[in-house]
Parts: C-alpha cells; sequence; structure tokens
C-alpha cells in the first residue's frame, strides 16, 4: 500500500488530472441569438340556431283572456366550437324572413302582442349570457290579440307568422 504515498504515484495523479483540466478547457463554443415567428387563425362567430316548440293554449280572440294566449316556447342553440355571448331575442309578428306580414287582408301585425310589447311592436328578450359550445338559452313569448274596437274579421282562421332573431 506504501505504492499510493510514492512520489512517483503522486506525480502519475497528478499529471493525469493537469491532462483531463487542459483536455476540458480546449474545447471551444460560439454563442448566437435567433428570433422566429408564426400566425395562427382565429375562429368567427356563428349563427345561433333558433327553434321554437310545441304551443299551448289559444285559440286567439280579441281581447280573451288568459284562455286565449297562446304560449310558444323558445330555445337559442350555440352552434359555434367556442363561447358565444347571447345578448337579446327579438320575437315580432312577421314573416319567416323578417319581412312586414301582409299574406292576410283586414288582419296585420297590429292585432296583436307580443308579451308586454305595445299592438304590433317588437318584443324583446335580454337574456345577456354567455352560452358554451352546444350550450342553449330557454325562454317562452306569449301571443294576444288586442280588441282594436274595430272589425277584426280579417284575422278569423288566420296563421299568425312569429320571427325570431338572436343576436
Amino acid at each position: 500500500m506504501e505504492i499510493y504515498k510514492s512520489k512517483k504515484f503522486i506525480t502519475l495523479v497528478v499529471g493525469i488530472a493537469a491532462a483531463a483540466a487542459l483536455a476540458v478547457g480546449a474545447y471551444a463554443y460560439f454563442t448566437s441569438t435567433g428570433t422566429g415567428s408564426d400566425t395562427v387563425t382565429a375562429g368567427s362567430s356563428t349563427t345561433w340556431q333558433v327553434t321554437t316548440g310545441t304551443h299551448s293554449g289559444g285559440p286567439l280572440t280579441p281581447g280573451g283572456g288568459s284562455g286565449t294566449w297562446v304560449t310558444i316556447p323558445y330555445t337559442v342553440t350555440n352552434n359555434s366550437t367556442g363561447y358565444q355571448k347571447l345578448q337579446s331575442v327579438a320575437i315580432s309578428v312577421a314573416n319567416a324572413d323578417g319581412t312586414t306580414w301582409s299574406s292576410v287582408v283586414g288582419c296585420t301585425k297590429a292585432d296583436f302582442t307580443v308579451d308586454a310589447a305595445a299592438a304590433g311592436a317588437t318584443a324583446t328578450d335580454t337574456p345577456n349570457v354567455d352560452l358554451a359550445p352546444n350550450g342553449t338559452y330557454t325562454g317562452s313569448i306569449t301571443l294576444k290579440m288586442v280588441d282594436s274596437g274595430s272589425n277584426q274579421d280579417g284575422c278569423k282562421n288566420a296563421i299568425v307568422p312569429l320571427y325570431l332573431s338572436a343576436s
């Protein structure tokens, strides 16, 4: 065991250590910087799906009581893959494309009220909700026939169209 204490051994170990230090110190390198970029396209809004359910009540009569009103449930569905804010739903007596209803002579939207809106006016439901993808909002409307004080025979058996517009 005297070998570890000999001058030759110590010199050998010191020599190996010095060679290793020189070998490690012999490596060189450069430093640098770099940048990168990319683009991603964001989606856009998707139209709401608006459907109505089974009506209850009626038939509509001028100034009739609660048994002659028609209640119509509706659902707004978010068909988007992201959240969308449903601010309002406008409901009016109008054609399916939102144009003025005029297919019945002697009967107009002024013969009806939607919810608390004035006769012939558009009612607005303001849910102001953030709907998740495939999320739904459910509401209902009440349609009444007003008593105009004049002959409303033109409205007998009329099919009254409703237009719902979600935004």
